[in-house]
């Protein structure tokens, strides 16, 4: 099971949420807050599993997720897509992006943890 998880979010709330729940479960946590140079942390920090907002300055997630699958080094990895918009739309939007999990906020931590837990299984 892969333990290292990138945090791609910009509300200071939901960081520290995440990275609290996660760490507790045993994972290293890493963050960003920008959407322009977020695939750069992707390549940084090398992680197993990536949370992504939808919503971030500077791009926007679907698109880092575009890029992510681009590239042959990250294509594999996991990522659960986090948004404040839970239509069904804006699921199946991601679905197409290649997202392998949707979550709407608020979150609760059960859900949360259940959701990184089986994309680490995965």
């Amino acid at each position: 099971m892969g333990k290292k998880v990138l945090v791609i979010e910009d509300e200071p709330n939901i960081i520290e949420a995440i990275s609290f729940l996660l760490s507790r479960d045993g994972w290293e946590v890493t963050t960003h807050a920008k959407g322009h140079d977020a695939m750069e942390a992707v390549r940084q920090r090398q992680p197993d599993l990536i949370i992504l907002d939808v919503m971030l300055p500077g791009k926007s997630g679907y698109d880092i997720l575009a890029e992510i699958r681009e590239d042959a080094a990250f294509a594999g990895t996991p990522v659960l897509m986090l948004t404040a918009r839970g239509q069904t739309r804006d699921r199946e939007q991601a679905e197409r992006a290649g997202a392998d999990h949707y979550m709407t906020k608020p979150f609760s931590n059960a859900d949360m943890l259940a959701a990184v837990r089986a994309l680490a299984r995965a």
